[in-house]
């Protein structure tokens, strides 16, 4: 895809005139780095406060088209349309709070893995907050679509901006210009006026440390991205070190960890099938879950550390220490907070225990790996 052909963030000059290097990702012209380097970006949001453009990701909100007026029964009736393409209980979802969710097709593999996300105020019942994944927005929002059939109507937000503030600092730098984002803890959200504007602003991201993401208009985005930078605790972060970050928190990235042959439980994301659905069967995939939550998975992800030798990348052979294949790095690299390499892939269970040696194929060599615990570096959440 040429550059013309790129679609653009509503940051996509400021990017430019920061000097980032831009790259083409899911149909967009995105920052990869700016020009203190990925290794540089990475630490500085582990000890202070990164600033990431989302705006690629597939931010929406789906509303009940004839409303009640009695909170719960809306809310409901809208879960209700989205539960019949995810296992996760959205009908449970109390005002104000995000659940991280999963959409599966019929034979239990993972469709994307999204955010859902009930409205605190009681006359925003029967509206779900929803964020996609960017390489699979269109073919989610069809689905939620059809769904939806008429109940619901599908409102995409890609006219606005999503960016992300990640690190141990980001809470000190939001509390001085939202001051009611204090008040947010992991996994909520809520509507916060800015400058006359009205922002969603969530406390949740995919670095693994505490941080915010904020929907914003085009109005305002440059106003508040500009006040964001202007801290001296902020600084611009691109998707190089936001791909490092999440493979240090052991966070799957759809598309290379998960696809539609990849089970939840196969993943290590089995808390995503919620009791109540699990219950009910009453899932796509239920049967192959079910069984799989019975008997185990055939494999099952797994974080492994490098001991020797260069970082091993996705697709990269994963084999006993006889050399037999027992199966391939989906996410690999350098972990800047470890000076070491890490990867995760799937592996038999019989091979999945911490500790169990095994070594990956990079460049044609073996080299020593083992695995371990994950996430490789511990989360750091606002709870």
């Amino acid at each position: 895809m040429s550059d013309q052909e790129l679609k653009t963030t509503l940051l996509t000059a400021d990017h430019r005139a920061l000097g980032a290097r831009m790259v083409a990702f899911a149909g967009y012209s995105m920052p990869l780095q700016f020009p203190s380097g990925i290794l540089e970006e990475h630490l500085w949001t582990r000890g202070h406060a990164g600033l990431f453009d989302v705006s690629h990701m597939g931010p929406a909100f789906l509303t009940l088209a004839d409303r009640s007026g009695e909170a719960s029964a809306d809310h409901r009736a809208i879960a209700a349309v989205v539960e019949t393409l995810v296992c996760g209980d959205i009908a449970g979802l109390k005002p104000g709070r995000l659940r991280y969710t999963l959409m599966l097709n019929e034979d239990g593999g993972i469709v994307d893995d999204l955010m859902v996300g009930r409205p605190a105020e009681p006359d925003r019942q029967g509206e779900l907050f929803l964020v996609v994944n960017a390489g699979t927005k269109d073919a989610d929002f069809a689905a939620l679509s059809a769904a939806a059939d008429g109940r619901a109507s599908l409102r995409r937000a890609d006219d606005r901006a999503l960016i992300a503030l990640q690190g141990p600092q980001a809470a000190e730098v939001m509390a001085a210009i939202l001051p009611e984002t204090s008040a947010l803890d992991f996994m909520s959200f809520a509507r916060i006026d800015f400058e006359g504007d009205i922002l969603v602003v969530s406390r949740s991201g995919y670095t693994g440390e505490d941080g915010f993401e904020i929907l914003v208009s085009a109005r305002s985005v440059g106003s508040l991205g500009h006040r964001l930078l202007a801290d001296e605790r902020v600084a611009p972060v691109g998707l190089g070190a936001r791909d490092s970050l999440r493979l240090e928190a052991a966070l799957p990235l759809y598309g290379h960890d998960l696809d539609q042959t990849v089970s939840p439980i196969e993943a290590g994301l089995a808390f995503a099938v919620s009791k109540r659905r699990r219950k009910a069967g009453d899932f796509p995939g239920s049967a192959r879950i079910t069984r799989e939550l019975a008997d185990g998975a055939a494999r099952l992800r797994v974080g492994l550390k490098v001991l020797e030798g260069a970082p091993a990348r996705e697709g990269a052979a994963i084999t006993r220490e006889d050399g037999a294949v027992v199966g391939r790095v989906t996410s690999g690299g350098y972990a800047p907070s470890l000076a070491a390499p890490i990867a995760m892939g799937f592996v038999p269970p019989a091979l999945a225990t911490v500790g169990a040696p095994l070594k990956v194929v990079v460049r044609g060599k073996a080299q020593a790996a083992e695995v371990v615990a994950m996430p490789f570096v511990p989360h750091r959440y606002h709870r």
